[in-house]
Formats: C-alpha cells, sequence, structure tokens
C-alpha cells in the first residue's frame, strides 16, 4: 500500500477523485492500493524559548535572551491557550498510525510544491518515527484529474527534494530567531507589543521612507519652454526638456525669444505597421498588481481565490515567481488552447523564447488556466473576476490574430536649438487586445510633412515638482521582487534578464509563497493601512520603525536581502542550513551586545519598561519609564509628570531624562526638528515649574 498525505483536505478529495473508488474511513480514504490521508497545513511549530530557556517567572523577561538553540525541535501545534491543539493531535495520531501499518511499504509527501509543502509533510512524517519505509514525493503544478494521474505515475524519490527541504528549514530556523528573540527585546524595551520579522519589519519601513519623504517634501517652482500653436486647424504642442529654476525666469524667457526667432522645420516622419506583442503570462505578484489596479482587490483576498481557483482544479499553482512556461509542458498548453477555443477564443499554439524558457523558472510555470473550464455559475463574482483575468491573458499570449498597429513619429527642430518628436500609436488590427488591455493611449498627431514650417510660440511654462506618490499593490509588489531595481526603469521589456537574475539570487523581500501573508499581517498589527490600492503608514508603523531605529535594530532591505541570498545558496547545496543559520545569528547577537559609552545607541537609550529615571520635581516620587516616555509613580495620586519619549522628532535618552531631573537641564539634543521651518535645531531640555521647555542658551 502506498500512503498519501496531502497538504489540506481539498487536495486530499481531488486525488482520490482522479485516482477512483475509495472508501471514507474517519479522516482517511482507502482503496485497493492506496490511503489518502491529510494534515491541514502546519500541524507542528517550532518550539518557544521556553522549551530551550525555562522561565520560572512565567513572562517575558530578558534573563532568557538571546536564545539561539543548538537543535531546532517541532512541537504539535498549539491552541490559544498554549496547550496541544485536540484537533491537532487526533489527526497527527490518525497519521501515525497509518505511517506505521505493517502494509504501508511507501509514504508519499503530498504537500504544496514549495518549500513550505516540502517541510509541512516532511516534519510530519518524522515525527512519526517511521522507519525503513520508501519515500517519494507527489508534485503537482495544478490538481486536474488528468495531472494527478500523471503525477502519480511519475513521483521521485523524496531525496531529490532534499535541497528544497533544506531551504525551507532554513527560512524556518531564521525566521523563529529574528521573530522571537528581537519581538521580545523589543517588546520589553518599549513596553509595547512589536512584532519584528526579517521581512515584515523592511516592507513597513519601505512605506514608512516613502510617507516620510512625501511628508518632507517641498516643492520647486521651475519653468520650461512651452510652445502651443494652431497650424491650418491643427494644434500643435512643443514641450521643451529644458528646466529652469525659479529664480532662473529670465533665462527661460531669453530661451523662448531665441526658440521663437526661427522657424520650426519637419525634418523626419515615419509611418510604420508594426506587430505588438502582449504582456507577459502571469507570476502571482503580477496577476496580484494587475487585479490591484484594475479591480481594487487586495493581495490577501486575490491570492485566497486563486488558490480556492487552484484547489478546484481551473489554473495551475498559483504561488509562482515566474512569466514563463517549462519547454516540457507543451503539450499540456495544445490541451488548454484546445479546451479554451471551444468557447470561443481565437487561439492557437505558438512555440518561442517569450514563452517557453526553462532558464527562467525556479520551481514553478507561470499562472495559466487549465483544460478544466468552469461555468460562471460555479463561480463566485470575485473567483470569476480573477478566473477571466488569468484566462485573458493566456488567450492574448496565444492569440491567433497579430495585433498590428501603425506607430507615426514627426520630429521637428527648431533652428537648431533642440529637436522634439511627436508620436502616435493606431490600433488598425486589434489581435490579441480583443482579450486584454491595451495600456499605451493613441494620440492622433497633426498633418504635418517633411519640409513644412511654421512659428514656434514658446513661453516659459510655470511647473512644480511633484511629491514621490504613495505606495500601491502593484509599486509595492515591484519594489519587494528586487528592492534595488530603478524604479523607473519599465519592468515590462522584453529583457528581463536582470529581474530573473535578482529572483534566483534571493534579493526580493519575501517570497511569491509569504509575501502577501506578511505584508497582512502588517495590515492586521495596526502597522499599513490599505485603501482602495495605497497604502501608508499608521502611526503603529511609524512607532515601530522609530523604535527600532532608536534601538539599533537595522532589517532593511540590504540585510534582509543577504539573509535571502543565503537561502537561495542553501536551495543550491553551496552551503548548509547550519551555515544560514549563523549568519542570522550573528546580526541578533549584534543586538544584544554591549555597546561603547559614546555610542550613538547609548545616547539614546531609553532603557526599559519600569526603570527610574530620577525624582518627579513636583512631589517627589519616582519618574519611570512607561510605555510613553517618563512618568511620575505617584499618577494615582494625580500627579501628571511627564516626559515624553519624542520631542519635536528627537528620541529622549534615560540617560537625559534623569540629568533633567537631577539637574533641572539636559545635555544638547541636535536632532530637534521643526515642522514650520522643516530645519533640524539644537537646544537644551529645562524644567520650570514642573514643566518641560526649551533652553537656547550656549
Amino acid at each position: 500500500m502506498k500512503l498519501i498525505i496531502a497538504e489540506k483536505p481539498s487536495l486530499a478529495r481531488n486525488i482520490c477523485e482522479a485516482l477512483g473508488k475509495f472508501t471514507k474511513k474517519g479522516s482517511y480514504f482507502i482503496n485497493d492500493e492506496y490511503i489518502v490521508t491529510w494534515v491541514f497545513g502546519h500541524l507542528f511549530s517550532l518550539a518557544d524559548i521556553e522549551h530551550y530557556n525555562p522561565n520560572p517567572e512565567g513572562r517575558w523577561t530578558l534573563k532568557n535572551l538571546p536564545c539561539f538553540p543548538q537543535k531546532f525541535e517541532f512541537e504539535l501545534r498549539k491552541d490559544k491557550d498554549g496547550k496541544t491543539d485536540g484537533g491537532v493531535l487526533n489527526q497527527f495520531n490518525v497519521i501515525k498510525e497509518l505511517c506505521l501499518r505493517d502494509d504501508v511499504d511507501t509514504i508519499v509527501n503530498a504537500g504544496d510544491s514549495d518549500r513550505e509543502g516540502e517541510i509541512i509533510v516532511r516534519t510530519c512524517i518524522e515525527k512519526t518515527g517511521v522507519k525503513g519505509k520508501n519515500l517519494t514525493r507527489l508534485w503537482l503544478p495544478d490538481q486536474t484529474e488528468e495531472t494527478v494521474k500523471a503525477a502519480v505515475e511519475q513521483m521521485k524519490d523524496e531525496k531529490e527534494y532534499d535541497n528544497l527541504a533544506s531551504e525551507g528549514y532554513a527560512r524556518t530556523y531564521i525566521d523563529w530567531l529574528f521573530g522571537v528573540n528581537l519581538t521580545r527585546y523589543a517588546t520589553l524595551k518599549t513596553g509595547n507589543l512589536l512584532r519584528v520579522g526579517r521581512v515584515i519589519v523592511p516592507i513597513v519601513k519601505a512605506i514608512y521612507d516613502r510617507d516620510l519623504a512625501i511628508e518632507n517634501f517641498v516643492p520647486e517652482i521651475y519653468y520650461a519652454p512651452l510652445s502651443k500653436t494652431e497650424v491650418e486647424g491643427e494644434n500643435i504642442e512643443l514641450q521643451s526638456k529644458k528646466k529652469f529654476s525659479k529664480n532662473e525666469l529670465y533665462k527661460a524667457k531669453e530661451l523662448c525669444r531665441e526658440y521663437n526667432s526661427c522657424d520650426a522645420l519637419v525634418t523626419d516622419k515615419k509611418n510604420k505597421k508594426d506587430k505588438l506583442s502582449p504582456g507577459k503570462l502571469y507570476s502571482l505578484s503580477k496577476l496580484q498588481n494587475v487585479l490591484g489596479k484594475k479591480f481594487k482587490m487586495s493581495m490577501d483576498k486575490s491570492l485566497s481565490i486563486v488558490q480556492d481557483l487552484y484547489e478546484k482544479g481551473y489554473v495551475t499553482y498559483p504561488r509562482t515567481n515566474s512569466e514563463y512556461l517549462a519547454t516540457a509542458e507543451k503539450d499540456k498548453v495544445k490541451g488548454v488552447i484546445a479546451s479554451i477555443s471551444k468557447i470561443g477564443y481565437d487561439v492557437k499554439f505558438k512555440d518561442n523564447k517569450t514563452i517557453f524558457d526553462d532558464s527562467k523558472i525556479e520551481s514553478h510555470s507561470a499562472l495559466i488556466p487549465t483544460y478544466k473550464i468552469p461555468q460562471k455559475d460555479k463561480l463566485s463574482e470575485d473567483e470569476f473576476t480573477v478566473y477571466k483575468t488569468i484566462l485573458r491573458r493566456f488567450a492574448a499570449v496565444f492569440c491567433a490574430e497579430d495585433c498590428i498597429a501603425e506607430k507615426s513619429e514627426i520630429k521637428i527642430d527648431v533652428g537648431g536649438y533642440e529637436e522634439f518628436s511627436l508620436k502616435g500609436t493606431v490600433i488598425v488590427q486589434k489581435g490579441w487586445t480583443k482579450y486584454d488591455d491595451y495600456t499605451k493611449k493613441d494620440k492622433i498627431l497633426p498633418n504635418l510633412n517633411v519640409g513644412d514650417r511654421f512659428k514656434p510660440d514658446f513661453v516659459p511654462a510655470e511647473k512644480e515638482t511633484s511629491p514621490p506618490k504613495h505606495y500601491t499593490i502593484e509599486t509595492l509588489n515591484n519594489y519587494l521582487k528586487n528592492p534595488f531595481r530603478d524604479e523607473k526603469a519599465n519592468i515590462e521589456d522584453e529583457n528581463d534578464e536582470e529581474e530573473y537574475k535578482a529572483i534566483f539570487e534571493g534579493l526580493e523581500l519575501g517570497t511569491e509563497a509569504t509575501r502577501t501573508g506578511i505584508i497582512d499581517n502588517a495590515r492586521k498589527s495596526g502597522y499599513i493601512e490599505l485603501k482602495k490600492d495605497v497604502y501608508t503608514i499608521l502611526p503603529g508603523g511609524r512607532f515601530l520603525i522609530e523604535s527600532l531605529s532608536n534601538m539599533g535594530i537595522s532589517m532593511d532591505k540590504y540585510k534582509t536581502s543577504e539573509l535571502g541570498k543565503a537561502l537561495k545558496q542553501v536551495f543550491r547545496g553551496e552551503i548548509s542550513v547550519s551555515d544560514s543559520v549563523k549568519l542570522a545569528t550573528k546580526e541578533i547577537s549584534n543586538v544584544f551586545a554591549p555597546k561603547a559609552a559614546d555610542s550613538p545607541l547609548i545616547k539614546n537609550d531609553i532603557g526599559f519598561m519600569g526603570d527610574v529615571a530620577g525624582r518627579c520635581p513636583l512631589c517627589q516620587k519616582d519618574v519611570v519609564r512607561t510605555n510613553f516616555g517618563y512618568g511620575c509613580s505617584g499618577y494615582r495620586d494625580g500627579c501628571k509628570f511627564a516626559i515624553s519619549f519624542n520631542i519635536c522628532g528627537a528620541t529622549i535618552s534615560l540617560a537625559n531624562a534623569s540629568k533633567l531631573l537631577e539637574e533641572g537641564i539636559s545635555d544638547t539634543i541636535d536632532s530637534f526638528y521643526s515642522k514650520k521651518t522643516k530645519k533640524n535645531f539644537s537646544a537644551r531640555l529645562k524644567l520650570e515649574n514642573g514643566k518641560t521647555i526649551f533652553d537656547f542658551t550656549k
């Protein structure tokens, strides 16, 4: 007998439907050849700190931090009360009993086809203690009956996926190290629960940095020569690329006079018909970009929907970072083409490198429909929207009719000073645009010919520099896929070698499989907000990033990407799991290491909750570190004396608070910031009648 352990009950049912004639017995199905059971996601999770460093006090404390286990241990998942979940225990006992059955000679890992799915089932099998049985892997690019049957016949030895498992375990260990050590440290330091993670922090920081840049942006006036004229009923607009600052208006006027003293001469005109290529097939993030931009659908919602479509067999595995198909999938694609042709799509098979390219695939091919076509009334409105988006992009890529456009370009020279180019595109044969959006707007050009002349009318057009734009679902996704890419670069270019190189090197922040959940966690934690398709920072997110900065915890894109690169090295077998864990251990150790007395971190150190800063100037009771600063312990008796952590953007350290209380005046602080003048200023803090005021005397 072969025992198949699926990652979810839905997959177990799909496997049974494909293989046929099963009888359900409690938490598993059985026929003459197979037993099929399931986990439901993670039955096991890494043990908490107290498993390695017991704490009799029963609360978070610095005494057992940092924690670097010699050997990481997995435990059955616990419920909200910290007890082993009963349903989890029952299901594991079923799996254990099935694994140990004498008639079971082969155990099949049917976790989702990624590193997380690999270790979910692998860990469960290892925890049963089973020995001496064959271990194989069922790898499913989709869940149609045809694919399941074929995959069962082509199962490989589980050892062939050892590197994938190693990457999965390395990621789990590293994320645990950052999460439990730094979350506890930051929470104890600030008195507020701060969820600190390897990926969540740089994501929140990206949004924080962008919003801060927008807030601090000071628009600047500049001038650019602009000519708007009408020639024989045709409107002609020439926009100069030259710019002049606000105090250079006289230069702009002089240049306009020079331009206007000359004729504008048409030097070249081109009209040509050209084939326009459709967009690439969808990776998960590119699909989410479109759904977010067009339908204002959040990433967690779109992922949930496309995951359901996958489990119903209508689309291929969704958590993919590739926009290409494998060369081995050509026959499968022909089947999909034949299927959608029957419902009215004008498509044909195409075999070229812009579609099939093994070098652009890490684990999974692009997200496409399967041959299984759903009936519209069987899908919800949102499911139909997502499915139709995937289907129409596939139809566009394999559209039988070419998209033909007439492209026009007119070049106009003004006295040899500057050449202007007017471009326009008109679709003359729809082709793939019948199925997918064509985003470039047509521009009707004036009817000018080579040799035509007209008098320009340039004037200095007053313009204003624009602030950066808030991150949207699309722009944040693009940033996270490669945080080192020039944001202005066209990511839809045909030559996407650099983008895939970045993915395979591990430079991305998070992965297609994890990114959506992490962003959703940041929203639920009150760090960021999503309205329509625009992300903004929330006060909780500001507090997180600024608190970590004050504590010297740097988790920017550089360090996160370094760890991501290490994970890819584990996947390629270049380094071991323990090697990658050592990198994380080193980073975390730096946070807990003693700091030099003159270190900026000491100067900005706010201490820990409950630390005594000094005596209250009003009632003489202790002033202690609180969640928000330094407050009088006599607040229950009505004393309201307090010193805030943050005054005009400057962090008030425990040392400065103590000096202020003991001597009545602090050291000079150079990091105050005036929102009115938008400039930094220096001052000392001084106590006057129980109130904190600025002292500007030297």
